[in-house]
This record gives structure tokens, C-alpha cells and sequence, in this order.
């Protein structure tokens, strides 16, 4: 084992998830760089590291240092503490005070600041506020720093170190110590296999019941993720013994044990996490006391009401749509589907003039800011969040609740299908059982991100009054991408254009390396140039995957570099972020008021403090760079990511190595995003493949049940009376 100490030059590469690097080291003028690679999550240019490795020579890299361990020194020279502080480690310090600090204290500049730091107000623009704002980060920074040494061992990235020390403040390492299990539960992004690594190697019991109790959590929580309300018995044991890797004896008796605690909920042989049972079931029952409420409302004036929108409008409604619009006005709960060009929108807004005619008060919704931003320009009316409607606010959670409800007549939600379950309920709670609540959907795209399948789930149910668009007008088949999106739905060929002038194109490409160029062609030359489109604001690329070189996170790199080469950046942990960047939050942060699949852009960079400004339809939101792991960049988005949002031209690789994502309903929902023009690039092969397969994986959700069960009570009781 060889140390050897210098400081960081360049940074090649560096993955913010686990914090391997590939950097340049300096130990002097007169020896040569080095290059090294390893974990290096304290790696920053201008920090020093004292490293532990061996020599490797790699006959295309040439010699390099193995690290196997990283320790961040204090650097002496004045050159040298001027990088370490003006690479943004110390909030309030950036290349440009730090320059100023060292030209006036020159070696003493970290002494100054540990030790004297109101001596900070000598140089010229550093006032007390800034002062407070250095000793504050500097203090910080020692604590995070010794936090790091101690998790380094563990694979533990920076940019989780901060958060931890966050959350646990200088009792982070005893935390740590003494329940790791505990960062799976309140650290975002550290997962409990991470917890368990940490576990083992500070010596944790491998069958602890905290361990057990964790990883049985964690089993729900991947579930969830896979949009599973629940798991049964036999799949959670299952699961979480090869999870676990202990005896089924031990994950029963856990189990048990946290029965009776409430950690989780077990029902008909289903075992839920807490939250998600009681949002199923609140959901059911607040369908069921809201189509319960008695409501006066008749359609007795409704043919005059259509006969005047008509009149107004120059629309002709036809028989089914006709029949929406009287339904909608004698329901209490009525859900509206129907696939692309079958005239959804235009019997929501017959709807919603119906309503206005009644001079009922209408609120409208989306579950997210794209789609609402949609649903006002065609409605001409105000459309909100779903979370804006019920008035979230941090720390305080919905201000519009069981206790303070929503003040309206009718209630329309757009985009239905993408509402899970935990929504649903927190919106139904906010809503008063007088109100009439219309859902608006399609139901043949893919269901929510989250848990649940409310809405299909409703439908099966048979509860609420269900109108069915099937007819396509004759003005939505001159588009192919209309027809094109049915005939897929259908498992049929699909048609292309062969003129300049059509709507929807294929351009077969086998060589997923030429998919990749000309999918950055056409971004780049092809579209704008004829079509006159905006390559950043107008195409989105849709992918079915995030990796592989067509995936998300490659197509990512690759279009910043021909759409947004050469504006002003931040290079973070291997990543440049750019003023103009198109970016897309992917958590909900509800401090922020911003949610999973927001799409936004750079608006600002803050080279000094490490921040980012994002513009999310005029919600300016600032991130730190501990935050830069909630944002990505949404050049290239997956096909779950695009739901709820239109543009004017989609672009989506259809390529064999995707196979696994290769469904029919995943093509219809990327289809259905495009307004102007859709171009598919890849092998006849992988679209085949799409269109055959028709699997659509089974949630598992009680829903449907539960609103079954309740109506059966329901017509159980009017018989006994």
C-alpha cells in the first residue's frame, strides 16, 4: 500500500450516486501528474487528498493509481487553499472571494478563518451578513468533513453526506452507529441495501429485528414503486427472504410483531404499508359518501343549454357526446374516456359550458403543471395543480382538507389516469359530497407513476356513470398520428408518410449508433430548419428506458451538446448544468412546490454560492448543489415521465435493446404525446415487437373491490329497510 498526497488539477469523471472518480493529482511543479481512480467522494479541484493505493498500468490509460482509500487535507500554499476555497465547498466563498481572501492573508487564510473571522470584513464587498454566512459553512463543513471520513468507508457520496448531516445535525455519526436502517427511512436516495452494507461493516446482527423490520419496509416500498398498493402474504415473505437472505421463521415472526404495532396492515391476506391502506380504503369510502349525497341538479333545461352553446359556438354535437353532457349534469361521480380525436376535449369543455349556463361554480385540475397549463389555454378558464388546488404548503401539509374543503360546485380533473392513489384520497377528503366530480381520461395509456390504478380501477368498479367516446371525426383520421395511435391500441401495422408535408414518419435505422445521430440530426438541423421548430422548447425525445447508448441518460449528454453547447455552466459531480437547460424535477418536493415530472429551465447559475435557478411555469425554484440529484435533464425523457404533457414534435427510438420495454401501451402513450409530428427511429423489428405485445402488468390493488363490497352493503341495506 502506497499514500500519496497532492492536489486535484482536473476531474475526468465523477458519478454523483457513489462518488468514483477519475481525476488529476499534482504534487508539485517539478514531478508529473497523476492520474487516479477510485472512490473519491471528497474530490473538488483545488482539494487536497492524502491517498491509499497501488500502482496499475493499463495499456490504453497508461499508469494509474488505484485508490483504495480517500482522507481531504488542509492545503498549505496560498495557490493552493485559493482552490480549495473558491471551488463553492464553502457557502458564501466562490473563485472570486476567494482570490480577494487569499491576495490579502496569503497562508493565514485558514487560521483567519477559523479563528478571527470578523478579520473578513478587511476585504473590500465581505460585510457582516457574509461574514456570519463563511463561519456558519466553515463549521459545517468541519463536521460534514468529519462525517465524510467516517462514511467513506462505506460508499457513502457527498452529496448523501450533506443530507445526512442535514437531517441529524452534529449527532449524525452516532445515528449512524447506532441504527444505519435508519437512512432508509428519512434519507431520500439511500435505499436499505445501502443501509445494510453500512450495517454489516460496523458489525449489525443479521437477524436484528431492526434489520428484519427495515427490509420487510423496503419490500413495500419497492412495490409501491412498481405502482402495488399491497403485496400478498406470499410475496412479501417471499421477497423479502431473498432480500434478506435469513429463514422465512424469522421474516414471519417480524412480520407479526409489526401487525401488532401498525408498521404495517394486513387485510384478506393483503399487507400494506400504513399510508397506502388508508388512502385505499378512504378513497372507496369517499366515492361512496359523495355518489350517497343527494343532488338536485336536473337535466330538464339541458337541450336548451346544448342548443345555445351550439348556437354560440358553431359546434355540432353528436348522440354520445349529447349523452356526456346530460350525464355529467344528473351525476354525482361520472367518468369520461375515450382515446385520441374521439372529441374528449370537446365534450369536457360542452361540459363545462353546461355547467357555467347552470351557473354552478367549476373548478378545474390536473395532476400535473403541464397538463393544467393545457387545460386553461383550452378551456379559457383558471386550471390548477392538483396539489396547487388543495393548497400545499411545507411543514403544514394540504391547507384544503376534511376540515376545510374545496368551495365549489363541480370539480373536473383532466388527465385522470395519471392520479394515484395517494392523491386521489388527499383530493376526496378536500371535496364536499354535494360536489359533482368528473374524471377525464384515457384509459388505455399507462396508469399512474405512483401506487394505485384509480382510475381503471373506478371503472371496473362500475360505481360511477361511465361515458365511452369511440367514434374518431372525420378531421382527427386526416391525421396519421391519431390513427396511427388506434391502430396501435388495436395491435395493427401502423401507416407512414412518405412526403415532406405528413404528420407521422418512421426512419428505420438498425445501427443503434446512427438511431442515437439521427436523432441529434434531426433535433439539431432537420426539424427546425423545415419545420421551423424551436430544438429545445418544440421536439422532446422520448425514450423507453434511461440507459443504453438510446436511453435517457446517454441521449441527455448528447443533445446538451448540439442544443446547448457553449452558454454559461456548472460542472457538479460530472454533470454541466447550462443556463437554458431544459430540466425535469423528479421527487415531489413539497417545500419547493414542485413535483415528480415537472418540466422546467435553467433560468440562472450562481458560480459563487453553487446554485441553480429553475423556471418551472413561472415558479422560480433555487437548488444547492445537495439538491442537484432532484433535477435531471429532460431533453430526453422516459415514456412514464411524458404523461400528462403534449408537444409539438416527438422523437422515440424503437430499438431491440430495449426489449424488455418494448408494449403496446407504453408506444400508444408515446404516440399520443405528439400534437404536430411524430417520428419513430429504429428497426421494423422492435416496432413489431411493441405491437404484439399487449402485456400490461396487473397491480395489485383493492379498489375496485372495496367499491364493489361497499355498493353490495349499500343495496344490502335498502333491502333489510
Amino acid at each position: 500500500m502506497e499514500i500519496i498526497t497532492g492536489n486535484v488539477e482536473k476531474i475526468t469523471y465523477a458519478n454523483k450516486e457513489n462518488g468514483f472518480c477519475v481525476l488529476t493529482i499534482s504534487q508539485g511543479n517539478e514531478q508529473e501528474q497523476i492520474k487516479a481512480v477510485g472512490y473519491m467522494p471528497q474530490a473538488r479541484l483545488g482539494s487536497v487528498l492524502e491517498l491509499r493505493g497501488s500502482w496499475k498500468f493499463d495499456s490504453r490509460y497508461g499508469k494509474q493509481f488505484m485508490v483504495s482509500s480517500c482522507t481531504e487535507k488542509i492545503p498549505a500554499t496560498a495557490a493552493g487553499i485559493e482552490r480549495y476555497l473558491g471551488s463553492g465547498m464553502i457557502k458564501g466563498i466562490g473563485p472570486k472571494y476567494a482570490a480577494k481572501i487569499v491576495a490579502h492573508f496569503k497562508e493565514s487564510t485558514i487560521r483567519i478563518i477559523e479563528e478571527e473571522p470578523k478579520s473578513l470584513g478587511q476585504i473590500e464587498g465581505i460585510g457582516e451578513k457574509r461574514i456570519s454566512q463563511i463561519t456558519e459553512a466553515w463549521q459545517e463543513h468541519k463536521e460534514i468533513k468529519n462525517l465524510m471520513l467516517f462514511l467513506q468507508e462505506f460508499d457513502i457520496s457527498t452529496t448523501y453526506g450533506i443530507k445526512i448531516y442535514r437531517r441529524y445535525g452534529n449527532d449524525s455519526i452516532e445515528t449512524v452507529r447506532e441504527n444505519p436502517y435508519k437512512l432508509a427511512d428519512d434519507i431520500w436516495g439511500i435505499g436499505f441495501k445501502t443501509a445494510d452494507s453500512i450495517a454489516e461493516k460496523l458489525g449489525h446482527d443479521k437477524d436484528s429485528y431492526a434489520r428484519i423490520r427495515s427490509g420487510i419496509l423496503y419490500t413495500l416500498f419497492q412495490a409501491s414503486g412498481e405502482g402495488h398498493c399491497f403485496l400478498t402474504e406470499e410475496e412479501l415473505i417471499q421477497k423479502s427472504t431473498v432480500l434478506l437472505d435469513i429463514s422465512i421463521n424469522e421474516i414471519k415472526k417480524t412480520i407479526n410483531n409489526m401487525k401488532l404495532d401498525e408498521s404495517i396492515i394486513a387485510e384478506d391476506g393483503c399487507y400494506y404499508s400504513p399510508t397506502l391502506y388508508f388512502c385505499e380504503k378512504g378513497t372507496a369510502l369517499r366515492i361512496k359518501e359523495i355518489l350517497n349525497c343527494s343532488y338536485g341538479t336536473s337535466d330538464l333545461y339541458i337541450e336548451e343549454i346544448i342548443d345555445s352553446i351550439q348556437k354560440n359556438t358553431g359546434l355540432e354535437y353528436d348522440d354520445i357526446q349529447v349523452k356526456a353532457i346530460h350525464k355529467a349534469v344528473s351525476s354525482k361521480f361520472m367518468i369520461l374516456t375515450g382515446g385520441p380525436g374521439t372529441g374528449k376535449t370537446t365534450t369536457m369543455l360542452a361540459v363545462i359550458k353546461a355547467f357555467s349556463h347552470m351557473g354552478r361554480r367549476i373548478f378545474l385540475a390536473a395532476p400535473t403543471g403541464r397538463a393544467a397549463k393545457r387545460l386553461a389555454e383550452v378551456s379559457g378558464s383558471e386550471a390548477k395543480t392538483i396539489h396547487r388546488l388543495l393548497e400545499y404548503k411545507p411543514t403544514e401539509g394540504y391547507q384544503k382538507n376534511s376540515d376545510n374543503k374545496l368551495d365549489c360546485d363541480v370539480l373536473i380533473l383532466d388527465e385522470a389516469s395519471m392520479i394515484d392513489i395517494v392523491l386521489m384520497y388527499n383530493l376526496l377528503r378536500a371535496v364536499k359530497n354535494s360536489t359533482v366530480i368528473i374524471l377525464v381520461g384515457d384509459v388505455d395509456q399507462l396508469p399512474s407513476v405512483g401506487p394505485g390504478n384509480v382510475f381503471r380501477d373506478i371503472i371496473e368498479s362500475g360505481t360511477a356513470d361511465i361515458v365511452r367516446l369511440t367514434r374518431v371525426f372525420r378531421q382527427a383520421l386526416n391525421s396519421l398520428i391519431v390513427s396511427n395511435a388506434h391502430r396501435i391500441n388495436q395491435g395493427k401495422s401502423i401507416q407512414y408518410c412518405q412526403g415532406r408535408d405528413g404528420d407521422f414518419y418512421f426512419i428505420e435505422e438498425n445501427d443503434i449508433s446512427k438511431v442515437a445521430e439521427t436523432i441529434k440530426d434531426l433535433c439539431k438541423k432537420r426539424l427546425p430548419e423545415y419545420y421551423g421548430l424551436n430544438g429545445i422548447e418544440d421536439i422532446q425525445v422520448i425514450s423507453p428506458m434511461t440507459r443504453g447508448e438510446v436511453g435517457t441518460r446517454k441521449l441527455n449528454e448528447e443533445l446538451q451538446k448540439v442544443l446547448n453547447p457553449e452558454s454559461f455552466g456548472l460542472a457538479h459531480s460530472g454533470v454541466i448544468y447550462r443556463v437554458e437547460d431544459k430540466v425535469m424535477q423528479t421527487r415531489n418536493n413539497y417545500d419547493k412546490g414542485v413535483f415528480n415530472g415537472d418540466i422546467g429551465k435553467i433560468i440562472a447559475i450562481d458560480q459563487e454560492e453553487k446554485k441553480i435557478t429553475v423556471s418551472f411555469d413561472n415558479n422560480k425554484v433555487e437548488y444547492e448543489a445537495a439538491e442537484f440529484d432532484e433535477i435531471l435533464h429532460a431533453y430526453a425523457i422516459t415514456v412514464h415521465k411524458s404523461q400528462g404533457s403534449e408537444y409539438n414534435a416527438v422523437i422515440s427510438p424503437l430499438v431491440t435493446q430495449h426489449f424488455m420495454m418494448l408494449q403496446r401501451n407504453l408506444l400508444y402513450t408515446c404516440v399520443t404525446r405528439a400534437k404536430r409530428l411524430m417520428i419513430l427511429v429504429g428497426s421494423k423489428k422492435a416496432l413489431y415487437m411493441s405491437l404484439k405485445n399487449n402485456r400490461v402488468e396487473k397491480r395489485n390493488t383493492a379498489l375496485a373491490a372495496r367499491l364493489c363490497e361497499l355498493a353490495s352493503e349499500e343495496v344490502g341495506h335498502e333491502k333489510n329497510q
